[in-house]
């Protein structure tokens, strides 16, 4: 052990492993600095090109990051915790409303959908070496992207959206790569880029999706991958609109060697027109997920993109699990031929309730944003306070660390569930929390 950092090992492996297992315990702390290398070799008797091979593996890792003279030291939100750490435990007897899940009774019952496609195994299983994607899946889902204006393109089922955001990266990617992410964005997703070895470059938003000036800036700063979400953007609700992608398009038409890849999570939910921006670069892919609107376990996404990033996902996959599960495919084809789930209804439940709290906030001075989806994002000036204050209302909401790296603080409200009465009772306690502050935007 090295005096107060608990470091050991001889071999790179180990004090890399050494590090990491520190990281994940707790015993060195998000932004905590490390011991330059000359002086960690010295203690540990190693020689510094070891310590800087397991350095460069925490960097690749997601686990550290080195600012040159400045030294190096744990990321902000490492990739052994990500930002679980940023969270709100929520006591009995207060409201949560910082979960991001749906309304469990906008959800539809699964039994008879999983029942029926059981059945059709029993008659036909599916062995090894059989079609990854079911027939009737494809068809349906290339209907609804061309009825969406997603272009044309090979189709791969992956588990999760974030599992196909993880899965393209790296088919085109190498550590060190910049990628351009939404800030604030899907916290999974700034975790997930750095742990890949991947560099972020942040992105603002405002309601109709990511600030063309900014991306300018990333693309001319050569980032090598772009990620949007379309609708419901997490935390925001924002939805890339009509103008906003065309002025996006315009951008990418310049650098066609940015790899584009758009996130539909919010499929089934939202309220919104989709204006897609796939196809605009040499390389892209468009996910669409399936868990916000027939449910979280559904872990089921529909992947498109050009023919080389769609062959790379595919054939990565057959070296790891090999396929998403027909039996799970299958019952979402039956629960889509069912109509089991009004996405219009489930859509409109959720802009009443988003549209409910802003304007409840608006009548108090508040300015929040929630074009789409199913949370608010509220801008505040003391994020710690505003949810400690809360949180002692009887109201846990999400801390916007959990979603941001530079832009400024702000909460996440869920609404999925928030009923008329609880809206001005939420909106009150907001208000309070916040104080005599004047109305705050993105900026």
């Amino acid at each position: 052990m090295l005096g107060e950092y608990p470091i050991s090992g001889r071999r790179a492996a180990d004090i890399s492993a050494s590090v990491e297992r520190a990281v994940g315990t707790g015993e060195l702390r998000p932004g905590q600095l490390l011991p330059p290398m000359r002086e960690l070799a010295e203690r540990l008797g190693v020689n510094p090109n070891t310590v800087a091979a397991a350095y460069r593996t925490l960097r690749e890792r997601g686990v550290i990051e080195t600012a040159g003279r400045r030294g190096s030291r744990v990321r902000p939100a490492p990739a052994t915790t990500g930002r679980d750490h940023i969270r709100v435990d929520v006591p009995e007897g207060v409201r949560d409303v910082a979960n991001g899940n749906p309304d469990p009774a906008l959800l539809p019952p699964l039994a008879g959908a999983f029942a029926a496609a059981a059945a059709e195994g029993d008659r036909a299983p599916v062995l090894y070496g059989a079609d990854p994607l079911d027939p009737e899946l494809a068809r349906l889902t290339r209907a609804g992207f061309d009825a969406d204006g997603v272009p044309d393109g090979p189709l791969a089922v992956v588990s999760g959206a974030l599992d196909g955001v993880e899965r393209v990266l790296a088919a085109h990617l190498k550590p060190g790569d910049t990628v351009a992410v939404e800030d604030p964005g899907w916290g999974r997703t700034l975790d997930l880029v750095p742990a890949l070895g991947l560099r972020t470059v942040p992105v603002g938003v405002d309601d109709e999706g990511p600030r063309p000036d900014d991306v300018r800036r990333a693309l001319e700063a050569g980032v090598r991958a772009l990620i949007v979400t379309g609708r419901a953007q997490n935390p925001t609700g924002a939805a890339v609109s009509g103008p906003r992608a065309r002025a996006l398009r315009a951008l990418l038409h310049a650098h066609p060697e940015v790899l584009l890849i758009e996130d539909d999570h919010g499929h089934g939910i939202v309220d919104v027109p989709l204006h897609p921006l796939a196809g605009t670069t040499r390389h892209w892919a468009f996910v669409r997920s399936a868990a916000k609107a027939y449910g979280p376990d559904l872990r089921l996404a529909l992947l498109t993109g050009d023919d080389v990033t769609v062959d790379r996902v595919r054939g990565r996959q057959r070296l790891g699990p090999g396929w998403v599960s027909r039996l799970m495919q299958r019952a979402l084809v039956r629960l889509w031929a069912d109509g089991a789930v009004d996405t219009r209804e489930v859509a409109a439940a959720y802009g009443r309730r988003r549209d409910a709290l802003i304007g409840a906030l608006g009548l108090r001075g508040i300015a929040a944003h929630g074009r789409s989806g199913m949370n608010v994002w509220v801008p505040v000036p003391d994020e710690t306070g505003a949810v400690a204050r809360l949180l002692h209302a009887g109201w846990a909401v999400a801390p916007g660390a959990r979603f941001r790296m530079s832009a400024p603080p702000g909460i996440r409200v869920t609404v999925s569930t928030l009923t008329e009465r609880e809206t001005e009772a939420l909106a009150d306690a907001i208000a309070s929390a916040l104080g005599p502050a004047p109305q705050r935007g993105y900026v």
